[in-house]
């Protein structure tokens, strides 16, 4: 009776094994969000925006501060579109401020391409800019 138990167990046993699997290693594979924002250089950002001759800079702690450069100091909500090594684009969405997304490519971890569009207000945005590493804050 035990042999025959135990010969019933094994398939259920190996089809828990393999389903546990799947479960456990998508999780394990995950990168943390963002990741590619975190390798950038913190300091003094330079940012040239395609078109103008004015130049303003950016105190950049994490790499995130590069999504919302024209609603900076909003608390707004993002919903990550895209997340490569090597480029994100981020939705956002600021109460009574605007909304934007933004793609922010890396092309080295002082240099970035940022392409950003939305609302500010009432009044729409669309513009390219390059960032570039420039030293300590």
């Amino acid at each position: 009776m035990t042999a025959k138990l135990n010969a019933g167990l094994k398939p259920l046993l190996g089809v828990a094994g393999v389903l546990t699997a799947m479960l456990v290693a998508p999780v394990a594979a995950q990168a943390p969000e963002l990741a590619m924002l975190s390798g950038l250089r913190d300091g003094a950002w330079d940012i040239k925006i395609r078109g103008e001759d004015t130049r303003s800079r950016l105190c950049v702690h994490r790499g995130r501060e590069f999504i919302q450069i024209r609603h900076k100091q909003q608390a707004c909500e993002r919903v990550v579109v895209e997340d490569t090594a090597s480029q994100v684009t981020v939705h956002y969405s600021c109460p009574k401020a605007g909304f934007g997304q933004t793609t922010i490519r890396k092309e080295t971890a002082t240099l970035v391409q940022i392409s950003t569009q939305g609302v500010e207000g009432r009044l729409p945005f669309n513009f390219g800019a390059e960032a570039r590493y420039a030293g300590a804050c």
